[in-house]
Order: structure tokens, then C-alpha cells, then sequence
């Protein structure tokens, strides 16, 4: 069947998808290709929670033989986040690979296989539609069927690590005033680190939380933290507050014997203005042009560790063009086997070296690079980056320039 024409709008083929049951949309998708495009087959693979391998996903027992998240032509199209076309031994057919993005949360790769005399422009740019509609719905069918969830994993998570993934608000976030790239590390068996965001029209807060201990107790004590974060944000209570209320919370369960170092940042979409409270250990750098800096905040004292604290915002300005980095202490406070620290060194090496990349492969190095200084890849202490970049809203010169002064 001739494709379909690539200015074509997608609302039937959404539809579809959204009518068939959660754990059959590949099926579905697949069908829908075969129709619209002729295409000979479609595999959906999906990235494992450390962003190693793409794995399919398949009825039972939920995934295949995975490939590698970062080579390979599924892996690069993965990495630069735009369809990557591999010629096959059959001269009449090639494999179109996909990126599956929901607002900026890499998800994963559609492949599909194609007659080489469809995989035309035209027909690259609808199958990128479609693998977007696609990504919404896969997205969407998690909270009702376990099917992608359990694709993703190449072993089982601890129940910490479980209740920490659920917490997250995904790995990636894009609009056309920044792109956040996150990572955390050991992805299966994290227990206390997490990071957050909201965007709303003229604002983006983000927070990055480290919950003392390990295991269940500091998912325990992160999951309070966080939620009582978002509470008092959805208060529409300023981030000083947000911090007080949470900090209460905390201390009303632990009693000080625990507590959650956090960092808290609330950018002005407008004029890159950067409210933050710094309530313990996780660090900031920002690089601009060919500088890296520390961020420096005053630093206040972690969520729960007494009782009323008060906190104080300080605010920070970002240009267009600025990258900001946030660790939290299993990165910057790590050792390797020999007692030496993940130091300022090894660390602006690494963000001088990824100045070009995505956000997410900024903070996908961190991590790899801390893994190396550690010298295993089970490290003792959680370790979470976010990486944002900012655009920022452009001046409108011309009306500028019309108005009075």
C-alpha cells in the first residue's frame, strides 16, 4: 500500500491506538504500519533503567535480546535523537530507527522495516509522527499494564529502588526555554536520591533530594521529603516555605535522627531569574561560554535535622546558552577503592568534554565517569545528575524598538 502523505495529520491513527487495550499497542502499531506504510515488520524497544541497552518489548516474558543503547544504528538514533535509516542484506528493504520522545523523556526506539522505495523523506518524517503519538500512549498504558515496565529491566529491581523510579518525574522534560537531561546510578538498586520538576507557563521548579541512608529507609525518607515538597507547591507556596513546610514534615516523623539534603531552584522562564534554597549537599555549576563555575549558594540545613528551621531564598541569573549541572552527594562525595575523592578535576573534565552533547548524555558521563573512578559499577552511594540548558524566551527586538522609552 502507497505511504501515507507526510503532511497527513495522525488524529485516526491516535485514536487507534488509544482504543485497543494498554499491553497491545505494538500489535497495533504494528498493523497500522502495515497499512499505511507497508511496512514488514515493527519492533518497539525501550531503554533499561540505566540507559545501557534497548530492549524489545515482546508478550512473553516482555522483552527480547537487547542492543546496545549508545552503538549501533538503534543505539545512535537513541543518542542524537533523530531517525537513523540501516541498510539490510536485502537491497529492497531497510530499517528506519525512531526516536520514542515524549516531551523530552527519551523512552525509547521504533524500528520499522520498510521497502527501500518507501523509505522516502517524506515517509521518515511521518513515521517520526508516529512514533511520537506512539510514545504518548506507551506512556500513558504504564499506569494500567506492568508490560513496558517490565521490558525495561535487564534484572530486578530492590523494592527501594522500585519505589524511587515510581517517585521520579521521568528522565528528560523539553521546552523551547530549556532541555533537562537526568540520571541516576545504581539504577537498580537506587535507594535515597531523587530529582523533581514542574513547569508551568512562566516557570520551571526543580529540586534535586538526597535522603540520608540506604535501602527502603532512605527511599522511605525521600518519598516524604518529595511529597511534602510538592505539596506545598501545589500550595502555591513560595520555595523558602516549601522548604520550611517540608522540613516540618520530616522532622515530625524522624525527630532529627534523619534527614534529606535538598536543593531547590525555581527559574522565571521570562527574565532567567533563579530563586534557590540550598538545604544540604547537592552542588551547582553552571558553564557559560568556556567557564565553569560552582554555584554559589549559602547552604542551609537539610530537611528534618531540626525542628521549625527557617530558610532563605538567594537568587541567580541565567543567560541563553548557560548549561547548569546538579550533583548530589553520591556524586561529588564518592571515593574510589584508594580513598580519593571524585574531585573538581575528573569532574570539569568531564562537563568541558560534554559541552557539545544533549543534557542526557552530559549526565550519562557524569555517572559512567564516576563509575570508572569507583572502579565497579555497584556503587555504595546513590548518585543522581541533572543537566539543564537554557534558551530562554528570545527579546522581541522589533517591539522593542517600537516602543516609547
Amino acid at each position: 500500500m502507497d505511504a501515507v502523505n507526510a503532511s497527513e495529520p495522525f488524529p485516526s491513527v491516535e485514536s487507534r491506538l488509544r482504543a485497543v487495550p494498554p499491553h497491545a499497542l505494538v500489535a497495533t502499531a504494528e498493523a497500522l504500519l502495515a497499512e499505511l506504510f507497508g511496512a514488514q515488520e515493527v519492533t518497539l524497544l525501550l531503554g533499561d533503567y540505566s540507559l545501557t541497552v534497548l530492549q524489545p518489548v515482546t508478550d512473553l516474558p516482555h522483552t527480547g535480546d537487547p542492543v546496545s543503547a549508545h552503538d549501533g544504528p538503534a543505539g545512535t538514533a537513541f543518542t542524537i535523537q533523530k531517525p537513523v535509516v540501516q541498510a539490510t542484506a536485502d537491497p529492497a528493504v531497510e530499517l528506519i530507527h525512531l526516536p520514542l520522545t515524549v516531551r523530552g523523556d527519551r523512552l525509547g526506539i521504533l524500528s520499522v522495516r520498510l521497502p527501500t522505495t518507501s523509505a522516502d523523506p517524506a515517509t521518515v518524517f511521518s513515521l517520526g509522527e508516529f512514533a511520537t503519538a506512539l510514545g504518548h500512549e506507551v506512556a500513558t498504558a504504564g499506569r494500567d499494564t506492568d508490560l513496558y515496565l517490565q521490558a525495561r529491566r535487564t534484572r530486578r529491581l530492590t523494592l527501594a529502588a522500585e519505589m524511587q523510579w515510581q517517585l521520579l518525574p521521568g528522565r528528560g522534560c523539553a521546552r523551547r526555554e530549556y532541555v533537562i537531561g537526568a540520571h541516576l546510578e545504581p539504577a537498580y538498586a537506587t535507594g535515597g536520591d531523587n530529582f523533581d520538576w514542574s513547569t508551568s507557563a512562566d516557570h520551571l521548579t526543580l529540586t534535586v533530594t538526597d535522603g540520608m541512608g540506604q535501602g527502603i529507609d532512605a527511599s522511605l525518607l525521600t518519598h516524604l521529603a518529595v511529597s511534602a515538597l510538592r505539596n506545598a507547591r501545589r500550595a502555591g507556596i513560595g520555595l523558602a516555605d516549601q522548604a520550611a513546610l517540608a522540613d516540618q514534615a520530616v522532622y515530625a516523623q524522624y525527630g532529627g535522627k534523619a534527614y534529606a539534603s535538598t536543593l531547590l531552584l525555581r527559574f522565571d522562564l521570562e527574565t532567567g531569574t533563579v530563586r534557590a534554597v540550598d538545604a544540604g549537599s547537592p552542588r551547582l555549576y553552571r558553564l557559560r561560554e568556556n567557564g565553569i563555575d560552582l554555584v554559589e549558594l549559602e547552604a542551609q540545613l537539610p530537611l528534618g535535622m531540626f525542628e521549625e528551621t527557617l530558610y532563605e531564598e538567594q537568587t541567580f541569573h541565567v543567560e541563553p546558552g548557560d548549561r547548569l549541572v546538579a550533583l548530589s552527594t553520591g556524586v561529588h562525595g564518592t571515593r574510589s577503592a584508594t580513598g580519593d575523592l571524585f574531585g573538581e578535576h575528573g569532574l570539569r573534565q568531564i562537563l568541558s568534554a560534554t559541552r557539545q552533547a544533549a543534557p542526557h548524555e552530559t549526565a550519562r558521563a557524569v555517572v559512567a565517569g564516576l563509575v570508572e573512578h569507583f572502579g565497579s559499577k555497584d556503587l555504595t552511594s546513590d548518585a543522581a545528575v541533572v543537566c539543564l540548558d537554557w534558551t530562554g524566551r528570545a527579546v522581541d527586538t522589533a517591539r522593542l524598538t517600537a516602543e516609547p522609552h
